[in-house]
């Protein structure tokens, strides 16, 4: 299906009276058009882009009230390779605002699912309880294109069990951010 399509799906399902929603995130490099902080990242402006992704901080925290009212458990796995891409690095600045006020974020360093990854790597999916899941898509340039849908009950079982295991494996965010993202300096940015 391709973005609205995509988009719409989500927002329908999501609003049904799911009791979940995980996402693994896999991708090194995106493009994030629109969002005013990575625009600013991607215009080399370090100190803006960082503004910026504090500025999200009450809308986040809103967002993280309302899927508490409506008893929604949202997990997000960010699987980083190293040297971390200075996508990556900025991505980390905006989730550490999203963990701050609420968010249940763990991080998962790639060589650690090398054996998972013999052939290519895990799949960027959503799982939105056992109703739906599914598999982002990106264009060649970095920019979210949609998604395949699964409503199979057995493969979103099992893809559910395959993320509760690396969520498990995952490291708490503050303290890979602190050891790994926080000493770097600013990223050289060319997009």
């Amino acid at each position: 299906m391709d973005r609205p399509t995509y988009h719409a799906d989500f927002r329908r399902i999501r609003g049904s009276g799911i009791p979940f929603q995980n996402k693994l995130e896999r991708g090194q490099n995106f493009k994030e058009r629109g969002f005013a902080s990575w625009e600013a990242f991607a215009a080399g402006d370090w100190e803006a882009s960082l503004s910026l992704a504090d500025e999200r901080r009450d809308a986040y925290a809103q967002q993280f009230r309302e899927e508490a009212q409506r008893n929604i458990l949202a997990r997000r796995l960010r699987v980083i390779e190293f040297p971390v891409t200075p996508y990556v690095q900025w991505e980390m600045f905006v989730l550490r605002v999203r963990v701050e006020v609420g968010d249940n974020i763990r991080v998962l360093d790639a060589r650690k699912i090398s054996d998972l990854e013999r052939e290519r790597p895990v799949p960027e999916v959503v799982i939105l309880g056992d109703v739906v899941m599914y598999e982002v898509q990106y264009d060649d340039d970095g920019n979210a294109a949609g998604a395949n849908r699964f409503a199979d009950p057995a493969l979103i079982r099992e893809t559910n069990a395959g993320f509760n295991e690396l969520y498990e494996r995952g490291e708490e965010f503050h303290s890979f951010f602190d050891r790994e993202i926080a000493p770097l300096p600013a990223p050289a940015v060319a997009y």
